[in-house]
Formats: C-alpha cells, sequence, structure tokens
C-alpha cells in the first residue's frame, strides 16, 4: 500500500488541478483503510523524493488532528510515535523537518509528553548535543511541540529555562536563538512563582541574543522580541530590574534608520508599553531624557529626498500603518522649545507632534499646569509659513481637544475663530489637511454645549456649503460627520438648519454606488445623532421615512459597518417614534440576530498545505463518527492555523446589534414581546465571546431585556408578564454575579456592575426575591471593594501601574453605586445588615490619606444610601442608628481642601438630617455652626447651592431645630441657585412649607424669593412640578400680600417680570 500511496502523493506536486482532484479521491478513499497510518509513515521514513516525505507528514497530521481516536492504540506507538521520531532524527531537509515538528505538535495535543517519553529523551538528547545542527533540529522540534500545548510541559519549565540560559549563549548559531525565543514566549504566561527568578536572569542574555539575531535575519528578530510584549502582560515585576537595559536596547534599534521600519515600531512600542506600565521606575531610573533624546531625531528627520511622510502624502490610503515617527511620538518639554524654534520644518513638525502625543500621556500635568502656553504655541503654529507645520498644529489641536477637556473648552474664543478661518478654505486645501482639521473641530466642539451659539451660523453655513458645492466624497464624509459633532453640542439650536441637512443625508442614502459606501455609513450616523439631539417633534415625521431608508440600504449592501450604523438609526428612531418600528420587526431582529450568529470576519491564517483543503472535506464520514474535538481547539484549530483575527468591522456590527436589541426591547415595550426570547437566547450566547468589547454589549443588552420585561409588566401586570420577568431575573442575575467573580477584564466588569445597577434601579424589589439574592449581590459589591475578584489579582506591583489604579478606582466606584440603590430597594431594617458590612469599606476611603478621587466617591456614596433611606420602611430609624458612625467622618469632609469633596459632604449631612429626623436633633448646632463657617469662606458655587439645600433639608426635616429668623435671611440670600439646578426642587419644597409654616417671615423676604424665582420660572432649570409648586406660592402671595408682592414685581427687570406674569397667565 506504501508504494502505491507514494505514486499518489507525487502526483500531488504537479501543477493541474485535475490531476490533484483526482489524487484526492483516491486518497480519500484510501483513508477507510486502517492501514494507511502504517503506510504513510513507511513513505515518511523511507521515500527517496523530499517533496513525498513532506507530502506525508503533512497528511498525517490532518488525519491525526481530526480522527486521533480512531487511529488503534497499536499504530499509535508502534507507527505514529515511533516513526515520527526516527524520521526527525533521520531527516536532512529543512521543510520536511519543520512538517515533522508540526505533527509531532499535534500529537502532543493528544499524548502529553509524560506518555511519550522517547520524545522528552529526543528532546533532552538533541538540545544538548555537542553539534550545532542537531541543537538546532532539537530546538525546531521543542518550540512546535511546546508552543502547541504549554501547559503539559510545566513540570519541565525550570530544566527548559536553564536550557534557554545555555542557548541563548550560543551567539553564533542564530536558528537556535529563534526557536528557543519562540518556545520562551510560549511558556511564559504559564510560569509560577518558582520560575521568576530563573526567568529574570535571562534578561540580560535576551538583549545580547537580539542584538545577534538582528544582524543575521531582522524578521526573526523582530518576531523575538515579543518576548518582551508577553512579559509585560503577564509578569511585568521580572522586567522591572532590566528596564533601563531594555529601554536603552530599544532606544538603539529604533534610532538605527537602516533597520527596518517594522523592527524599529516593535522596539518603540516596547519603550511605550514600559512607560505606560512603569512610568515611575522610568522616571525614577532618569530614563526620560534619554528617551526623548533619541525619540525626537525620529520625530523631526525629514522624509527621503522626493517623498512624504505617510501621514503627509495625499495618495496614502492606508491609515492605520505605523511609522517609527509615529510610534516615536508616543513616547516633554524641554526639547519641544528648541524644536519650535528651528528654522527646518521638519523638526518645528517633529515638536509639535511631540507636544500632541504629550496631551494624551500626561493630560492631567498639562491641564492644570502648562495648558495656556501649549494652547498658545499651537495656535502660533496655525499660521507658520509651511503647510507640513500647519498640518501638525491641526493634528496637535486635535489631540487637545479629545484629551484635555473639559479645560481647552474654556479657549473657545481664541481657538473657535482660527478653526473657522480653516473651515472657509476647504476647497483650496490639500484633503489631508482638511482631514486634520475636521479632528481638530469635531473633537473641540464636543464639550462646547450651549458655548456653541455665537458660532453656528458661520459653522452651518460652511457645512451647507460644502454639502452642496462640493464633489469631493471625502470632504463630504467628513463635513456629514461634522454636523453629528455640532448636532451635538447644539441640539434644539440647530433647528433652524434641519430641513437641508436632511435633505443632503436623504439623497446620499438612495445612492447605491459603491464609492458612496463611506458617506453613508456617515449619514446614518448622523442621522442617528439628530434624531437623539433635535427634539421628538422636530424628528417624528421623519421617524418612518427614517427606518424605511435603513431597510432599504441593508437589504442592497452588504456591509457590516453599513448594518451596524442602521442598527445604531434604529435605536435612535426608537427613542422618537417606537411605533413606527413596530410593522418592521421582523426584519430588523431577523438582521441583527444573523450579525450575532455570523462567524464572518473571523480569520483563520493557514502557514502551508492549501494543496490539502481537499482532504477536509469529511461529507462521506458517518456523522457523530468524528473524534470529540479538545477542549481549546477548535476544528479548524491547530498547527496548521497561526491564529485568528476577527475584523473590526464584525466586531463592531456584534457590539452596535446588542446595544440595538437592548434599547429597542426596553423603548418598543409590549410590541418587541414576541421577538423578546430569541434576542435574549443570541445575545446571552455571546456574553463568554472571546472579544472583550462585544461581551460588555452582552452584559447591558441583557440588563436593558430585564428593564423592558419589567416596563411590560407594570404596564400589563398580568402573572404571565410577572412570570417572564422573573424567568429572565433568574438567569440574568446569577450571569452577572459569575462574570464580577471570574470574568479577567476590569472594563467588562464595570459594564456588568453597570448594567446589574440598571436592572436594580428599575425593578427595584422584583429583582431581589429570590432567597439569598440579596445576600449574593452585596457579596459581589463587598468583593469588588475589597479587590478579591479576579479581574483585580494583578500581579504588577501595584503602587507603580496607574492605570490600573485608576481602572480600581472606577470598578469600585460602579460597585459602590449599588449600595444606596439596594438601600431603596428593600426594606431598612432587612438591608442594616449589609449595610453594616459593607459602610466600613466605603468610609475606610474617606481618610486623609487617601486619593481625592477615593474621599469624594467614599462621601458621595454615603450621601446616596443615606437619601435612598429617606424612601424606605424603617428608613428613619436606620439612619439615626448610623449618625454617630457616619457625623465625624462627614465633619471632616467638610472641612477638605477639595471642592467636590466638599460639595459631597455637605450634601450628605442634609440627607442625614432628612433621614434621620429629631434623631438628630441634638447634631443641629454643630451642623448649623459647621455651614456658617463655610459658608463665610466657600467660593465655589456647587458647594454653596448644597448648602443651600442641605439647610432646607433639615428645616423639611426638623424644623423646630432650625433658628429661622437667623437662618433664613441667609439662605434665600444666595438664591438662585447657580449651579447644582437638581436642588431647586429641594428649596423651592422649603419655601412653600415655610410660606405654611412661617409666613410672616417668608412675606419678609419677598422681594428675594420673588428676584429668585424670576430667573428659573419656565426654565429647564426646574421640573415641572416644582414649576407648578412656585406658581402656587407666588399666586397665593400675590392674593394675600398684593402691596408686597407688587413692590417685588417692581424692582424686577422688565424682561424678568414679564417671564412672572406671563408665567401666571399660562397656569
Amino acid at each position: 500500500m506504501s508504494e502505491e500511496l507514494e505514486q499518489l502523493l507525487s502526483q500531488l506536486t504537479q501543477p493541474d488541478n485535475a490531476v490533484i482532484q483526482q489524487v484526492t479521491a483516491q486518497l480519500k478513499q484510501a483513508f477507510k483503510d486502517p492501514a494507511v497510518v502504517p503506510a504513510l509513515c513507511a513513505v515518511m521514513t523511507g521515500s527517496q523524493s523530499p517533496q513525498v516525505r513532506q507530502s506525508a507528514a503533512v497528511v498525517l497530521r490532518m488525519r491525526v488532528k481530526k480522527h486521533w481516536k480512531k487511529i488503534s492504540p497499536d499504530h499509535r506507538e508502534r507507527f505514529l510515535k515511533a516513526m515520527v521520531l526516527q524520521a526527525f532524527q533521520q531527516e536532512t531537509e529543512h521543510a520536511v523537518r519543520h512538517s515533522l515538528a508540526q505533527l509531532s505538535a499535534v500529537m502532543v495535543k493528544h499524548e502529553t509528553p509524560d506518555q511519550w517519553p522517547a520524545l522528552l529523551s529526543l528532546l533532552n538528547q538533541s538540545t544538548k548535543s555537542n553539534d550545532p545542527q542537531d541543537r538546532q533540529v532539537g530546538l525546531l522540534l521543542l518550540s512546535k511541540v511546546v508552543e502547541s500545548n504549554p501547559e503539559p510541559f510545566e513540570p519541565h519549565y525550570q530544566q527548559l529555562l536553564q536550557l534557554f540560559g545555555t542557548v541563548l549563549q550560543d551567539l553564533e548559531n542564530p536558528t537556535a536563538l529563534y526557536y528557543c525565543m519562540h518556545t520562551l514566549t510560549a511558556i511564559i504566561a504559564f510560569t509560577g512563582s518558582g520560575e521568576l527568578n530563573l526567568m529574570r536572569s535571562l534578561i540580560p542574555r535576551i538583549i545580547v541574543a537580539l542584538k545577534h539575531l538582528i544582524k543575521a535575519d531582522e524578521d526573526q528578530a523582530s518576531e523575538c522580541m515579543e518576548v518582551f510584549d508577553e512579559l509585560m502582560e503577564t509578569e511585568v515585576t521580572i522586567i522591572v530590574p532590566y528596564i533601563a537595559e531594555i529601554v536603552h536596547f530599544c532606544l538603539e534599534v529604533s534610532g538605527d534608520a537602516a533597520l527596518s521600519s517594522s523592527l524599529r515600531v516593535k522596539a518603540l512600542s516596547c519603550i511605550a508599553s514600559l512607560i505606560r506600565l512603569k512610568s515611575k521606575v522610568v522616571l525614577k531610573q532618569k530614563l526620560l531624557n534619554p528617551i526623548l533624546q533619541a525619540v525626537f531625531p525620529i520625530l523631526s528627520a525629514a522624509p527621503p529626498p522626493g517623498h512624504e511622510d505617510p501621514e503627509d502624502d495625499e495618495d496614502d490610503s492606508d491609515e492605520d500603518s505605523e511609522s517609527p515617527k509615529h510610534v516615536a511620538g508616543q513616547v516633554g518639554m524641554p526639547l519641544i522649545q528648541a524644536c519650535l524654534a528651528s528654522e527646518n520644518p521638519y523638526e518645528r513638525k517633529g515638536g509639535l507632534m511631540c507636544m500632541a502625543v504629550l496631551a494624551e500621556g500626561c493630560a492631567d500635568h498639562i491641564r492644570t499646569k502648562m495648558l495656556s502656553s501649549m494652547l498658545q504655541t499651537v495656535c502660533q503654529s496655525l499660521s507658520d509659513s509651511n503647510q507640513v507645520v500647519r498640518s501638525a498644529g491641526l493634528f496637535a489641536l486635535g489631540q487637545f481637544s479629545e484629551h484635555l477637556q473639559p479645560e481647552v473648552s474654556k479657549y473657545h474664543a481664541e481657538l473657535m475663530p482660527l478653526l473657522l478661518g480653516y473651515m472657509s478654505s476647504l476647497y483650496q486645501a490639500k484633503m489631508l489637511h482638511v482631514t486634520k482639521a475636521f479632528y481638530a473641530l469635531e473633537n473641540f466642539l464636543e464639550n462646547l454645549d450651549e458655548n456653541i451659539q455665537p458660532y453656528l451660523p458661520t459653522l452651518m453655513e460652511t457645512m451647507l456649503s460644502a454639502l452642496s458645492n462640493s464633489d469631493n466624497l471625502r470632504l463630504k464624509e467628513l463635513t456629514v460627520s461634522a454636523i453629528g459633532a455640532i448636532a451635538n453640542a447644539a441640539k434644539e439650536m440647530l433647528v433652524p438648519y434641519f430641513p437641508p441637512v436632511i435633505e443632503s443625508l436623504k439623497g446620499f442614502l438612495t445612492d447605491t454606488k459603491d464609492e458612496m459606501r463611506a458617506l453613508q455609513i456617515q449619514a446614518l450616523d448622523t442621522l442617528s445623532v439628530l434624531a437623539r439631539t433635535v427634539g421628538k417633534d422636530i424628528f417624528r415625521p421623519l421617524a418612518a421615512e427614517c427606518v424605511q431608508l435603513g431597510l432599504n440600504l441593508s437589504d442592497v449592501v452588504d456591509d457590516p459597518d453599513l448594518r451596524r450604523c442602521t442598527f445604531s438609526l434604529f435605536s435612535a428612531v426608537s427613542t422618537v417614534s417606537p411605533e413606527c418600528l413596530t410593522p418592521h420587526l421582523t426584519a430588523i431582529t431577523t438582521t441583527m440576530l444573523m450579525s450575532l450568529k455570523s462567524t464572518e470576519g473571523v480569520m483563520a491564517h493557514l502557514n502551508e498545505d492549501k494543496q490539502f483543503v481537499l482532504l477536509d472535506d469529511d461529507e462521506d464520514e458517518e456523522e457523530g463518527t468524528g473524534d470529540i474535538v479538545l477542549e481549546g481547539e477548535s476544528e479548524e484549530d491547530g498547527p496548521d492555523v497561526a491564529g485568528f483575527s476577527v475584523e473590526n468591522a464584525y466586531i463592531d456590527e456584534k457590539e452596535d446589534a446588542c446595544d440595538a436589541l437592548g434599547e429597542l426591547a426596553f423603548n418598543i415595550g409590549v410590541a418587541f414581546q414576541p421577538f423578546l426570547e430569541s434576542s435574549f437566547e443570541q445575545v446571552y450566547a455571546l456574553h463568554d465571546f472571546p472579544h472583550e468589547d462585544v461581551r460588555k454589549s452582552a452584559f447591558a443588552a441583557m440588563g436593558q431585556f430585564c428593564r423592558a420585561q419589567h416596563k411590560v409588566w407594570q404596564e400589563n401586570p398580568c402573572e404571565a408578564n410577572h412570570q417572564g420577568l422573573h424567568k429572565l431575573l433568574g438567569v440574568v442575575l446569577p450571569c452577572f454575579l459569575e462574570a464580577v467573580r471570574q470574568e479577567r477584564e476590569r472594563q467588562v466588569v464595570m459594564a456588568v456592575l453597570e448594567a446589574m445597577n440598571g436592572v436594580i434601579k428599575s425593578c427595584q424589589g422584583e429583582a431581589l426575591q429570590t432567597p439569598g439574592r440579596l445576600t449574593e449581590i452585596c457579596h459581589a459589591i463587598r468583593d469588588v471593594l475589597k479587590k478579591k475578584t479576579v479581574c483585580q489579582d494583578g500581579d504588577a506591583d501595584d503602587e507603580d501601574d496607574e492605570q490600573e489604579a485608576e481602572y480600581d478606582a472606577m470598578l469600585q466606584e460602579f460597585a459602590g453605586e449599588g449600595i444606596p440603590l439596594l438601600a431603596s430597594a428593600v426594606p431598612a431594617e432587612t438591608f442594616l445588615p449589609y449595610l453594616n458590612d459593607l459602610l466600613p469599606l466605603i468610609m475606610n476611603k474617606a481618610k486623609s490619606s487617601c486619593t481625592v478621587a477615593d474621599r469624594s466617591f467614599s462621601v458621595g456614596t454615603i450621601g446616596e444610601t443615606l437619601h435612598s433611606l429617606v424612601g424606605v420602611a424603617g428608613g428613619r430609624g436606620v439612619a439615626g442608628r448610623l449618625s454617630n458612625r457616619l457625623l465625624p467622618v462627614l465633619v471632616a469632609g467638610v472641612k477638605d481642601s477639595d471642592a467636590e469633596v466638599r460639595n459631597n459632604s455637605v450634601y450628605a449631612l442634609g440627607t442625614l438630617a432628612e433621614a434621620a429626623g429629631p434623631i438628630v436633633a441634638s447634631d443641629y448646632p454643630t451642623m448649623l455652626s459647621l455651614f456658617s463657617n463655610l459658608l463665610s469662606k466657600e467660593s465655589d458655587r456647587r458647594v454653596i447651592d448644597n448648602l443651600c439645600a442641605a439647610l432646607c433639608r433639615m428645616i423639611l426635616s426638623n424644623v423646630a431645630g432650625v433658628p429661622l429668623e437667623q437662618v433664613f435671611p441667609v439662605l434665600v440670600a444666595q438664591l438662585p441657585l447657580k449651579e447644582d439646578l437638581e436642588e431647586n426642587k429641594t428649596v423651592y419644597r422649603c419655601l412653600v412649607f415655610l410660606y405654611s409654616h412661617s409666613p410672616v417671615l417668608v412675606v419678609s423676604h419677598l422681594k428675594t424669593i420673588v428676584f429668585a424665582s424670576s430667573h428659573v420660572l419656565g426654565t429647564k432649570d426646574i421640573d415641572g412640578e416644582t414649576q407648578n409648586a412656585m406658581l402656587v406660592l407666588l399666586q397665593s402671595m400675590s392674593q394675600h400680600h398684593p402691596q408686597e408682592f407688587e413692590a417685588a414685581m417692581m424692582s424686577l427687570p422688565v424682561e424678568e417680570r414679564t417671564r412672572i406674569t406671563s408665567a401666571f397667565s399660562q397656569s
């Protein structure tokens, strides 16, 4: 049989498709005979042709990978395991050896190394051989088998690391160095504390080995530099003692213009990661200056004669490619000034590029210390004589606008005229320059809000002109995107420009030519923004047409980005006019569910053997006779597959489909019920999807489904809806709790906590009816606050890892937000034992030694929890019992140096008085004295507003405890509120109460009260209920005290007086 197989395999190398297909059919027939395995082994060891030997190894590997269980134990031991090693030892051709090593690697996935002692023996013997060629071959085999399945080799890691220590000194054998570093990279993630010191001792040798490998093969050296990436990701403490050596090596590589761009980028990325992870160590070891000294020549190097930098090149369409110059920017100020003063435009550009990137890396420092001077520099660059410099200035301004908010928005009077000047010359400039101008404009608009008003006419005139007068599709795409940013800031102010904008967008969305795709995607995005911003009454007449436009496009065009944008559009329309989506829900949900199920965009990267793809087709195998796929190994996975990647567009599509389904379910309500179960099943299936952004969206949507079902049950309170709610909660909440405990990514856990908080806030006690559920949720919150969850179990030494510390703080804030939500969902006595457990963890963060963010979070959480107790059964008694523990913390907070901490502490004291009432009457004098001292020196308006609200809460809760004659005049003198306008509700509720309790006192300050009321009546600063209460109060005073009221009215300016009289006439 082996002769027949040899002949077949030799024909496979012929460049004739018909022959290959015929041979493949014959090979499939041969596979039905169990003797095929020994026969192929004979060919693999005995054929005279290297191509045939290699083909035999590849075919065997495919057989082993998919049908290991069908190969008899005798064939496995006597032929496969024995003969692959025999073939490997006698083989002289590298390509064949490579295939034999890959065959061995697949077998190691089924047979652990300890079940194959001959393999261990061969590895031991060959890797320690005196013959450099033998060592090289042994290391090839070792790298393949270990990479395929690193964990079973754990008992041998110490031995392997000792071997690597020796191999890394074999500097004349670069191939051996390459395989050695590959194997080392594969095991890093699995090493334990026992191997740390051995691993650490290899770092200096790795650096020397890489220097030699660079001379021999730059591509291989670039691959091997991933050893540093793996160490930084997995066990950054190993490299801390050698950070200086690694940085100097990477600077040497990145500064050598003779080396390949990919290798230099790798070196610069390594430095950027070290700075991100270990910035304190980099600064402590005085590495910043050498880094900047090395990085500036890269940033400011002029391109070769006749070329342009990629970012200045009109024709360069690959926006994502990274050049050394691009990455160098990611790596201070002393050298920037010198660059900016240079005669050489590329050095001026280098200085601006570095400033741009510093805005991202040193945002806090720049915001507080250097913003004004840096903005001045950027403004000057925008009028530079050289366009390369102007373009870099626009990029820097865009970076500033993105990373230095909200402070940068305060400079709108200086910056907006410059940007508008640029916008007026859109048609003359190079397209890439225009792109940067739009980038700067969009980022700058993000936090502008109502401050956009003076610039809106010029902005919209420019945008509408670009839409109607330009034929350039890229310019139109940028313009449509900018209109979305303008709408986000302007909201209802955009209404006068709405009709022409809509006409343009509709025109783009009905043209199905391929070149329109990018513009259509942007038009859908902007349409979604408009639906959410211009106001329901304005957008509602267009809602049905927009839905139809979205449906038509997704029918005609197969593009993940376009589908994603239609999903967002349907979501936005559901906030304005949910009823116009109802007739199309079958079509909409079908498309969304297909996006969730789809594996499109997941690509396996093949190493070789494309000619054997036909052999993978098993349609003639009986169903159910294939092997069970090993855990962690998909059907396609294995050594022929170098790895998987998922195109970002398909990830985004799944994310947006999840988000849209959640929002549609909530906004549409009853009409969505027939689609809820199928939507939930598909979304739930993604809660363990490999990509973290998809997991985040899946968890968020699951929360939305629960909230949607709760809303349906409240609107239609029947038993079926109630059971539907508890069925959902019974799956979703345990899933959330498991994720909080076990999920590795902090940002996913944040999303889970946010979703769980949303469910508790909406469903209240319904979410906590299952026995033990309240306990489980409180324990999850406690574990996050104690940093005991898997995602907080970082091995990096925390004091250096600022990014991790920031994420931890955010994570704890999300957990802390759950405490007041639980407090408002169950009777106070039920929650008290849990509160007693959680409060110490919160109060610990109020210590003066903690960060401002921690102190603010601590007193803020206490305040919100006390506010929750106001509205639940038994709340007053529980608040009274907690007061002695809480008062010292809150009193200290009122004296804090930070305004936000003072603000939250004042609010918390007010809510303590409101919740506990007369129980804390004895503490009123202390609180009033504290507030009096604070008011005499406080300059922050938000703190003053909260102080007014706290006094009102004290009055409402226990009027007898407040000396009104002294307190009331001080209170009304601070009105109207300036910053915390939500507290208007509390203040005017108190005024209404006092008018019934002490009318004479209130009337004696009528002028001040009328003046304050004239500033808020008929505005968005108060809700409808408060507005009505105010009007009743003012009308009552005008009837019972007409003279005083008339005098107060006459003291007002005409505009304010008119506001009150028109409010009277409308009521």
